[in-house]
């Protein structure tokens, strides 16, 4: 039986302050061009300024491309256009700065963290801070066998905790989340069909490098056969990750919910990490409240998770690729909508006075006589380290059920 318990999470998890998002709409309200002008910005700008928990909202200044790899047993079957276990080949390319989210990332300024849980190579071929926090290599053929045993998935829980841990601590004040996998589209295929209740067919799609209609029928049934083994766990999330997931998915999840602990907002790339973040949403609710839908990748499975989670991508741009491509391009979406939540000027003729809280207020501080909306807490740079596991909560708890 796991030490792990991932209910401690429900505690842990607070919604971005409403107050605060509540004072960024009345500050757009009072800026030069008409609310509703500039459509989803608007939004954008809104959540951010609720996430961070001050008004008018910060500009994203230091934002992290972390990408989790692994290679997944099931590729053996010829569900994917890649060679079972050939990652490495994609994480050494993404290195060497030769991928599409390499250049991205490179025309934006943003670095890009490589995390290896289960790579079917070498560890000696791979930088070691890639390969730090490594459980396996490789992963069971989910159909007939378990990805990982329960102790390797609680492993890999905690590696993506620590390396939340590890952004949150260096400043990172916005993640892109994506994944480096072979196999992986038909372990997330598997992973949304259980967790929302449908058949193989509908999550099957053609992955990252298209497949053809014959890969598409071996893909349909491997996710098929790997539902029989993975229905019988749903109840228990660790336990499902270990039954039909990865080390990767186990790690982004635990990185995901972390990342929601401390108060850190995650743009989601593709199919993988929005079946993590289904994950992710059963065993915390609120979760959800602080991700993105970068893009819309056309896998029938990331539609079918992201409507789970009444997430909406930003873009739409057929980019099926995966690596965190998307969620980056989706990137300068969100800086433009900060800049332009900060930085439009007042309409002529308004006032300022009852205006302190609006023009530069972090939630928590108090006006005169009068208690800032929220619940005081968001206004903290970063959330206290919360290590989740074997520890009793001390803090509030977040807000009502839905």
């Amino acid at each position: 039986m796991s030490a792990l318990n991932l209910d401690d999470f429900t505690d842990l998890i607070e919604r971005p302050d409403g107050g605060v998002r509540r004072d960024a709409e009345a500050y757009r309200e009072r800026r030069s061009v008409p609310p509703g002008s500039l459509g989803r910005l608007d939004e954008l700008g809104e959540w951010l300024a609720a996430a961070q928990g001050v008004v008018p909202v910060r500009p994203v200044v230091r934002p992290k491309a972390v990408l989790f790899a692994g290679d997944h047993g099931i590729a053996g079957l010829g569900v994917s256009a890649r060679p079972a276990g050939s990652a490495a080949t994609l994480v050494r390319e993404v290195l060497a700065g030769g991928r599409p989210v390499s250049v991205l990332a490179r025309r934006a300024e943003v670095p890009v963290r490589v995390v290896d849980l289960a790579l079917d190579c070498d560890p000696e071929s791979l930088p070691a801070d890639v390969v730090r926090h490594r459980v396996r290599r490789g992963s069971g053929r989910i159909d007939i066998e378990d990805a990982l045993t329960l102790d390797e998935a609680e492993a890999a829980f905690r590696a993506g905790v620590a390396v939340a841990d590890e952004e949150a601590d260096s400043g990172t004040d916005l993640v892109v989340l994506g994944d480096v996998s072979v196999g992986g589209t038909t372990v997330a295929g598997v992973l949304v069909a259980a967790l929302c209740g449908t058949d193989a067919s509908v999550v099957t799609g053609r992955g990252g490098l298209a497949i053809d209609d014959l890969a598409w029928m071996r893909k349909c049934a491997a996710i098929r056969d790997s539902l029989r083994r993975a229905r019988p766990v749903l109840g228990e999330q660790l336990q499902l990750l270990a039954t039909v997931g990865g080390a990767d998915f186990a790690a982004m999840t635990g990185f995901l919910l972390q990342c929601a602990v401390r108060k850190t907002p995650v743009i989601l790339d593709g199919v993988v990490s929005a079946a993590c973040a289904l994950v992710g949403q059963r065993i915390a609710f609120r979760a959800p409240d602080w991700w993105l839908a970068g893009h819309d990748s056309g896998e029938p499975g990331q539609a079918k998770a992201l409507d789970r989670m009444a997430l909406e991508p930003l873009l739409t741009q057929g980019l099926s690729v995966g690596e965190g491509a998307g969620a980056m391009l989706a990137l300068p979406l969100v800086r433009g909508a900060a800049a332009l939540a900060a930085e439009l000027p007042e309409r002529a003729g308004e006032g300022t006075a009852g205006d302190a809280t609006a023009g530069d207020t972090t939630a928590g501080e108090q006006t005169a006589g009068e208690e800032t909306p929220g619940d005081g807490k968001a206004g903290e740079e970063k959330a206290a380290v919360v290590t989740p596991v074997g520890q009793e909560e001390t803090g509030d708890k977040g807000t009502a059920a839905e």
